[in-house]
């Protein structure tokens, strides 16, 4: 037995979204503490939306995260069509799918070149490759451009977007901007071609720990990003309505943020939990980009969820190309452009009740839940972020790692472990939902 001692302390991780440190204390080969600590400040936005009207929840909800606002507003809009008894047309849930794939495409090309690419080339941050790999930056750059006018066709904006509303979109695209997406889209592809090639010199840390993991399910031939069951892969299937017993949402005293557990001690989310649950539902260009990194489920190695990322990226690429041209050939209804602003809110029948939002969003599965008065105000709401839903994973994995390369230098330990949960790509401002109040005896 290594009796080697041990005291890691990592303020403020960086290239991560958000305020982490990782703790880790081992005496005499001895494991003690290993710690995600979340300091980050609760952000509230459930207390912001008790008393504010269901119409305006998507606009305040996009504000919890400026990398995925999208997705909040995607799954602020099904928890209050839920509400409301409202089904959306087909058109708006294609146009929904393609503004998912591009918040998926801008997120998951981010994290794979400024975050995670600086690990696996050598370097401390995204600044050196400037100068050492230009053209990859270039193109990183370029990529992330196209992504966000992608969203700024469809939705006014990316950060924060202003036509997706309850009922479908204020603003619909016509010709030009369905041909301006397909030229953006198209742009795109050698682009992610060069992407795959470059993953393909990376080497990731090898390393094994079989969870369980937690994505979308369905029962068609779609990889489901915006609707479906909960599904797992030790085999629980449950409707979104249930997710409360999915997420089983907990405290912990070093965390500003909720964990969560299911089956085990811990579960994951994310690109990774969807390849293992939806592998074959994949394009067949992300499956041949699975096949040759050699990755297939049930994928255990949690630095993986980058590569599962990849194939993701060009998952969506594909099928925002297959969507654009349906939506060309089939031609937009414009007729169904929601006229009704937000002082018109009387056209929409509302009613009271419980809404909840499932959606996949970059980082895993996010839950929005509201209930509403017989006026459309939200009287309470809940969200469950996919990074909160990881924070309890994050800290099995780490536990397991360091004894297994205990015998390398500090320096190497503190990178793996930085490594692991970068790999992660955890949004931690969207995750911290939870105020700890203690009442002191006067």
């Amino acid at each position: 037995m290594n009796k080697k001692s041990l005291a890691i302390n990592v303020e403020y991780l960086t290239r991560v979204e958000g305020h982490g440190n990782i703790v880790v204390n081992v005496k005499e080969g001895r494991l003690e503490t290993c710690r995600l600590d979340i300091v980050e400040a609760p952000r509230l936005f459930e207390g912001m939306l008790r008393g504010r009207s269901l119409f305006e929840a998507q606009h305040i909800t996009s504000r919890i995260c400026g990398i995925c606002s999208c997705g909040h507003t995607l799954a602020s809009l099904q928890a209050a069509e839920d509400a409301l008894g409202i089904v959306p047309s087909e058109q708006t849930i294609r146009l929904r799918k393609l503004l998912l794939y591009f918040e998926i495409l801008d997120s998951h090309i981010l994290h794979l070149y400024l975050l995670a690419a600086p690990d696996l080339l050598g370097v401390k941050s995204f600044v050196p490759l400037i100068d050492t790999h230009n053209k990859v930056v270039r193109r990183a750059l370029r990529m992330k451009k196209a992504c966000n006018e992608a969203c700024e066709v469809l939705v006014g904006r990316h950060v924060h977007p202003i036509s997706a509303v309850v009922g479908g979109f204020t603003k619909l695209p016509g010709e030009r901007e369905l041909d301006s997406l397909l030229h953006l889209l198209e742009g795109m592809r050698p682009d992610m071609e060069a992407t795959v090639e470059l993953a393909s010199t990376f080497r990731f840390p090898e390393f094994e720990r079989d969870t369980e993991y937690v994505a979308l399910v369905s029962d068609d031939g779609e990889y489901p990003l915006l609707s479906g069951d909960i599904g797992s892969t030790d085999g629980i299937r449950m409707p979104k309505g249930e997710y409360r017993n999915i997420t089983n949402e907990f405290i912990v005293p070093h965390s500003s943020a909720k964990h969560t557990k299911l089956s085990r001690g811990s579960y994951a989310v994310g690109s990774l939990a969807r390849f293992n649950l939806n592998f074959r539902k994949l394009h067949p260009r992300a499956r041949e980009v699975a096949a040759a990194m050699r990755m297939e489920p049930k994928c255990t190695n949690p630095y993986l969820n980058t590569a599962a990322q990849l194939i993701e990226s060009v998952h969506c690429l594909e099928e925002a190309l297959q969507t654009v041209r349906v939506l060309k050939e089939r031609g937009v209804d414009r007729d169904e452009a929601v006229l009704v602003g937000l002082n018109e809110r009387s056209a929409v029948p509302v009613r009271a009740g419980s809404g909840i939002g499932a959606v996949e969003v970059p980082r895993g599965v996010l839950f929005h839940h509201y209930e509403v008065d017989d006026r459309g105000i939200i009287v309470n709401a809940n969200c469950s972020i996919p990074t909160n839903q990881n924070l309890s994973n994050i800290e099995h994995d780490m536990e397991k790692l360091v004894p297994e390369i205990l015998a390398k230098s500090e320096e190497e330990i503190t990178l793996a472990l930085e490594m692991l949960v970068r790999a992660y790509d955890p949004c931690i401002s969207c995750s911290t939902h939870m105020l700890n109040v203690r009442f002191v005896d006067r």
